[in-house]
């Protein structure tokens, strides 16, 4: 079996497993980047479920009886990270971070259906992938954002974006943040 193919049985597995248990869910990430950016392959699923408050172990557990944990002590690992690190049947590594209320229920309610395979599959939409990339920061995330807005230019809700930066950045007292967006969306917006 091919990587490519093992990704997609691993998303197909994904979407069937939080449909089934009702669990809603986006996929951010690399894939997200596939759809929103420059393609390009990556070797895990990220995936944000949104989890009511007090919830957490039932939902966890339920992961947990399905995918196969990828560290020992994963329930209180992800109890206290927010973020349950399993592998598909397949052994695709699956990154499963539990959305808090507020930002990520909009994430959640503003994704879009997007066809990957023969799967139809919720992925966040443009502007929020942009806003987790700004987010983490890392040199790939800083690239896919260039891919982003290289792609979709003028089409992005540039306000949304920079309100959540900002916001963020207060919370993370990083201010730094909305300025390095910034600087890219100057230097790359058609």
């Amino acid at each position: 079996m091919t990587e490519l193919n093992r990704q997609l049985e691993a998303i197909k597995e994904v979407h069937q497993f939080f449909t089934k248990k009702k669990i809603p869910y986006v996929l951010i990430g690399g894939i997200a980047v596939q759809h929103w950016g420059e393609p390009r392959f990556t070797r895990d699923i990220d995936v944000t479920i949104l989890v009511d408050s007090g919830a957490e172990e039932e939902v966890i557990k339920k992961i947990l009886s399905n995918f196969s944990p990828r560290i020992k002590d994963a329930l209180r690992f992800a109890l206290k990270n927010r973020i349950c690190l399993v592998k598909s049947k397949n052994s695709y590594e699956v990154d499963i971070s539990l959305g808090i209320p507020g930002y990520e229920e909009i994430v959640i309610k503003k994704a879009v259906e997007c066809q990957i395979g023969r799967v139809s599959v919720k992925i966040c939409s443009a502007e929020d992938l942009i806003i987790h990339k700004v987010v983490a920061g890392r040199p790939q995330d800083i690239s896919d954002i260039e891919g982003i807005i290289l792609r979709q230019g003028k089409s992005l809700n540039i306000g949304y974006i920079r309100k959540w930066l900002r916001n963020f950045s207060s919370i993370l007292e990083m201010p730094e943040m909305i300025k390095h967006f910034e600087k890219l969306w100057r230097r790359l917006k058609k």
